[in-house]
């Protein structure tokens, strides 16, 4: 099948951010990219459960694996011709904040999935994203990953550790800018958002995010869906936060 002209396909990789979007519109229908087809399908049923207006679909997408991306975005070619809006939302964090240097190994897994991964996944997007009449792509970073808030002493993200993924996300936001910056995917516009400290699974200790009061990822989400409805393409290119705020790199 392909999608309507009246439809917006949405590709998000990982889970957080699917409940808010199927609610803001019928239009739009989310395809969950999930490295587990087992996971994917519990979080599926649970968003399907709410009876959300808009409507979603599984794929399987491993962003670690080029031979899953490649599966993966020729299925959405064939089911649906075309891709509105990807969100490179998958990302791990697995380092303890009070960590001063990581290794050689911690290296690699954190790149391949917070910078190798959306970074293949972008340029897997790109003909299917030229395919729509407003193209977007948001990447799901981090304020850890601002350089600008390191250096600042006032900040007060700026005494966490976590280098590795610290670099990862300033490569993610990298990514951004390069995409943006490239003549041939003239028409996508590309953004670096920052949810904020909200419960996900970055990073392990749900429940204790839960009793501290974090915001939920639904609350964080309304920013995403606010860049899919064209309410900051005034910050085309830029690292943006939620409720209107910006951030410098």
């Amino acid at each position: 099948m392909s999608a309507t002209a009246d439809e917006k396909i949405i590709l998000i990789t990982g889970f957080d951010t699917v409940a808010a979007l199927t609610a803001a519109s019928a239009s739009y229908h989310v395809i969950i990219g999930s490295r587990s087809l087992d996971k994917g399908k519990a979080a599926l049923s649970k968003i399907e459960s709410l009876n959300n207006p808009g409507t979603t679909s599984l794929i399987q997408l491993d962003v670690t694996s080029d031979s899953s991306i490649s599966s993966a975005f020729t299925s959405i070619s064939q089911s649906f011709g075309r891709l509105d809006v990807l969100i490179n939302n998958a990302g791990i964090c697995p380092e303890p904040s009070d960590a001063k240097w990581p290794t050689r190994n911690e290296l690699k897994s954190i790149f391949d999935t917070n910078v190798f991964g959306p970074t293949l996944v972008t340029q897997a997007a790109i003909p299917l994203l030229q395919k729509a009449k407003d193209p977007r792509i948001i990447n799901v970073t981090s304020s850890l990953g601002s350089i600008s808030t390191r250096l600042n002493p006032q900040d007060i993200v700026a005494g966490a550790n976590y280098p590795a993924y610290r670099m990862s996300k300033a490569g993610l936001n990298m990514l951004t800018a390069y995409t943006q910056g490239l003549n041939e995917v003239e028409g996508v516009m590309v953004w670096s958002f920052c949810p904020g400290y909200v419960v996900t699974d970055l990073g392990g200790d749900r429940k204790m995010k839960e009793d501290l009061g974090v915001d939920s990822s639904e609350t964080s989400a309304r920013g995403i869906v606010e860049i899919v409805q064209g309410k900051r393409d005034g910050e085309v290119g830029r690292f943006v936060e939620r409720e209107g705020r910006s951030r410098e790199w």
